[in-house]
């Protein structure tokens, strides 16, 4: 059935209007964007903000996101890439900074084409970007400022050298591992660099 196979995404400008529409005010697609994903230190949107940033300095950013790969990104080396975000700040009220932790857990690939789980369940990328939001004034946060940003690369192998059974990373183990660590400027090689 060739109905129910993949949709085919294409790339949207912002300025396309919804149909139908019975008030006064046109109601555009920036304004669905503009209102559901103006909060970038929410714990949403700062991930995909993250993953924007990594295929970005990639240039892996002029398709469409995929949200239901089994790894964020894929080079055209055929790297695939997991990226991972934290931060101190949340956009709520906090008593304290935040632990910085992030996911590693083990999981199973999906198929979004084939609708299939593998039967193996496991790290699915050769190397994890985490990108931490490290500002840490609410009063100046800005997440499009990347200087406000560290990034922390490590191969997959290594993770799984030193932690095979962990869920998650605290920042502490992380920087055991000897990761990468850069500015944005200094991410792609990095990226590039850590499946040499």
């Amino acid at each position: 059935m060739n109905s129910l196979q993949p949709l085919k995404v294409k790339r949207k400008t912002g300025n396309e209007v919804f149909t139908n529409q019975c008030s006064g005010k046109t109601l555009t697609l920036k304004d669905f964007w503009q209102w559901s994903s103006s909060d970038l230190v929410s714990n949403t949107t700062r991930g995909v903000l993250a993953e924007f940033l990594v295929a970005s300095t990639l240039g892996l950013n002029q398709g469409v996101r995929n949200e239901w790969d089994a790894y964020d990104l894929k080079t055209e080396n055929d790297i695939k890439i997991e990226v991972k975000s934290a931060a101190y700040l949340q956009s709520w009220y906090q008593k304290k900074l935040s632990n910085i932790i992030f996911n590693v857990r083990y999981t199973f690939a999906w198929d979004y084409k084939t609708n299939r789980l593998d039967k193996d369940k496991k790290r699915q990328a050769d190397v994890y970007v985490f990108c931490l939001l490290h500002h840490k004034s609410k009063e100046t946060i800005n997440p499009m400022d990347l200087s406000q940003w560290t990034f922390y690369v490590v191969p997959t192998k290594k993770i799984e050298q030193a932690y095979p059974n962990i869920k998650s990373i605290s920042l502490s183990k992380l920087k055991v591992l000897n990761p990468a660590i850069c500015n944005f400027k200094g991410l792609k090689e990095a990226v590039e660099n850590s499946c040499k």
